[in-house]
């Protein structure tokens, strides 16, 4: 850790009470819905419409920046500084989309878990693209290294650091369900506390996701080819639901919608969708949520 690094504010039994209270979320009977702020005013503003915990999206905070996703132009600290950010606007728990680690070498990824958790994260994902075009995903024996070292990492943490591992096949143009398995098998067997495979493109190969592991399985939504509900997805085995980059996108264009009625119709009729000035004012100020409370029960 160097001086640039984000420092954590938690207190640690805080920090501890939120890492409990979201495993405990992945053992309930019906699936959660994890959405993802991209800066400290979506995680108030989430947070306060009463989600049980946060997960930022590396995508988001790419568009915030005024930066495409994708082709590692977001840095570790640039993740890390907004997590820290995020972490300080909520009570609940958040986890990070941690690209792949950040680092070619396990080590690299290790220590990624390690600032991750000095940031006030009590979870991360580790994925197994690589960033590059020409060959975008890892081969299985490499990334099956690097989810071991982050898992590593996380035991060594003085509370349990949930390790999410995600198979990156169908979002990166490689539709292969098989291998998919086949990876995040292998990834539960490194450790992994959560597996992940975005982009599945129908009901059934989510089902056959859940039902080839044991541990609980997240699932990316917001994308009209995946039109599948809360309970939906509880009935076909998942555990967590996320929206990764949706909920920014969504802002996006509805900014996007607005500007083009202004430029070509010369009206303001948006406004009418917009949150109320007071609305948006109280749901800023309102108390935080409170606190979870650090009990193995």
């Amino acid at each position: 850790m160097n001086q640039h690094d984000p420092v954590n504010q938690l207190d640690p039994a805080d920090q501890l009470a939120r890492a409990l209270a979201f495993r405990r979320l992945h053992e309930e009977p019906r699936p959660f819905v994890v959405p993802n702020p991209w800066d400290a005013g979506t995680a108030r503003l989430l947070g306060g419409l009463g989600f049980a915990a946060l997960a930022t999206t590396g995508a988001g905070l790419a568009y915030g920046l005024g930066l495409p996703d994708g082709g590692n132009r977001v840095t570790r600290h640039d993740v890390l500084a907004n997590a820290a950010v995020i972490v300080s606007a909520t009570h609940l728990p958040v986890s990070a989309d941690l690209e792949s680690g950040f680092g070619e070498t396990p080590d690299e990824v290790a220590e990624t878990i390690r600032l991750a958790a000095a940031a006030g994260l009590v979870g991360g994902s580790i994925e197994d693209s690589t960033g590059r075009a020409e060959d975008p995903v890892r081969p299985l024996d490499e990334a099956v290294e690097r989810v071991a070292a982050a898992v590593a990492a996380a035991r060594a943490l003085g509370f349990p650091f949930t390790v999410t591992a995600r198979a990156e096949n169908f979002f990166q143009g490689r539709p292969d369900l098989p291998d998919t398995i086949r990876r995040l098998r292998a990834y539960e067997a490194a450790g992994a506390d959560v597996l992940y495979a975005p982009g599945l493109p129908d009901a059934e190969s989510v089902r056959a996701v859940c039902a080839a592991v044991d541990r609980p399985v997240n699932v990316l939504m917001g994308s009209p080819a995946l039109a599948l509900s809360v309970a939906d997805l509880g009935e076909l085995g998942v555990r967590r639901i996320s929206v990764g980059s949706a909920l920014s996108r969504a802002a996006l264009g509805a900014v996007v919608r607005a500007a083009e009625e202004i430029r070509t119709q010369g009206t303001f009729g948006f406004g009418a969708q917009a949150l109320p000035y007071p609305e948006v004012n109280a749901l800023m100020t309102a108390t935080a949520p409170t606190a979870p409370t650090a009990t193995e029960d």
